[in-house]
């Protein structure tokens, strides 16, 4: 028994949703037998955050309970704190989530959920961001904690290409099994709603962008739409490699009639 408690793999929990979410508590959960799950997470919610770094104050590290953690940051400070201060090292694992409401398409680029794996995946560290579907009546997470276990006992078990990570979403009920996706296109739409206060000044509030998805038969999109849990790789590398050709052709000026 030591020996197998000695070469348990480590698993981070994280999330955009805060210490106190419920995804979070039955991510945990579900992660339990596949090895020493450590939580580090934001103190509040930190939704729609992005990959963002508190550089402009100091965070501060709380306990919780044995082995959970909360920091006064983003998804992105809670993956740097744990390595460095909770951990004393890298984990074999980072799952971040369970989020409530789907992370598809371009929202990937806000989601602080999706940037606590990408953190990880910088680091080198295989990293799955999670996210369930958010109905009105709000989430259940009992299917899309099953799925993230399944996806991170496959991932400890064969490993996982150098700086890569994956992005699940989960269908609300029973589903029919994963399906590998790409990222979805949505005409997006911005929605701004002006408001106007008890002074009669004017503030705003940015509201979630419209749904208008392209049609794409592999997209993660249209996967959750039909009932299977999206599962896609997605990359830190942001560089457009098919558009190098159409930047080499510019005519630009040389470095040297920079001036």
């Amino acid at each position: 028994m030591l020996r197998w408690l000695i070469l348990m793999p480590k698993i981070l929990v994280t999330n955009d949703d805060g210490v106190h979410s419920e995804g979070i508590k039955a991510l945990a959960a579900a992660l339990a037998s596949l090895g020493e799950v450590t939580v580090v997470a934001p103190l509040t919610e930190a939704s729609a955050i992005g990959h963002a770094l508190t550089f402009r104050r100091p965070l501060r590290l709380e306990t919780f309970g044995p082995r959970v953690y909360a920091v006064d940051g983003t998804p992105t400070d809670c993956v740097n704190i744990a390595i460095t201060q909770v951990l004393d090292g890298k984990p074999d694992l980072i799952v971040s989530g369970i989020n409530k409401g789907w992370n598809l398409g371009d929202d990937v680029t806000y989601s602080g959920t999706v940037a606590g794996a990408l953190e990880g995946a910088l680091l080198g560290i295989p990293s799955i961001a999670v996210s369930a579907a958010r109905p009105p009546e709000g989430c259940e997470f009992e299917f899309s904690a099953k799925a993230a276990a399944l996806a991170a006992e496959a991932v400890l078990t064969h490993g996982m290409p150098k700086s890569m990570l994956l992005n699940v979403n989960v269908p609300r009920h029973r589903n029919k099994g994963f399906k590998v996706t790409v990222q979805a296109k949505r005409n997006h739409v911005t929605v701004v709603s002006e408001r106007i206060d008890p002074r009669g000044q004017a503030y705003y509030w940015i509201e979630e962008g419209e749904n208008d998805w392209e049609p794409h038969d592999r997209s993660d999109y249209q996967a959750v739409r039909d009932g299977y849990i999206s599962i896609t790789p997605l990359q830190p590398d942001m560089t457009a490699h098919d558009a190098l050709g159409y930047v080499e052709g510019l005519p630009l000026v040389t470095p040297a009639q920079v001036r």
